[in-house]
Formats: C-alpha cells, sequence, structure tokens
C-alpha cells in the first residue's frame, strides 16, 4: 500500500521530509535557496522545520514510538 492511502505512512513521510530537508538546508544553504518552482517546495519545509523545531522533533519522537510499538 502506498503512503497516499495509509495516514501513518503519508505522517512519516512528510516529517522526513521535513527533517531532511531542514538538515540539507543547514549543510548546504545555497542547495535551496531558491523559494518558487519545485525546489520551492523543499524551501517551504525547511522553514517549517527551522520555525517549528520542538514541534517537529515531538513530532518524529512521537512518530518513532508509534512506529517501534504498532
Amino acid at each position: 500500500m502506498s503512503a497516499l492511502f495509509n495516514f501513518h505512512s503519508f505522517l512519516t513521510v512528510v516529517l522526513l521530509v521535513i527533517c531532511t530537508c531542514t538538515y540539507i538546508k543547514m549543510q548546504f544553504p545555497t542547495v535551496l535557496e531558491q523559494r518558487t518552482g519545485f525546489r520551492g517546495f523543499f524551501w517551504k519545509a525547511a522553514r517549517i522545520g527551522e520555525r517549528l523545531s520542538p514541534w517537529v522533533a515531538l513530532g518524529c519522537f512521537s512518530m518513532g514510538l508509534s512506529i517501534i510499538i504498532f
């Protein structure tokens, strides 16, 4: 089953994209400096990760626990 039909998998993919984009922006800031187009989506995900980092970290932690338990 793909992540589009399973909400738990979809949330996992979204959290991983946010965390990955934030990490890439911290390491290589020139890669995600374009704010429009296809790379603009990843720039926005990196901004979410930067500004909401405590909440994203809590979401990643709880998602990890739910994957281990369920």
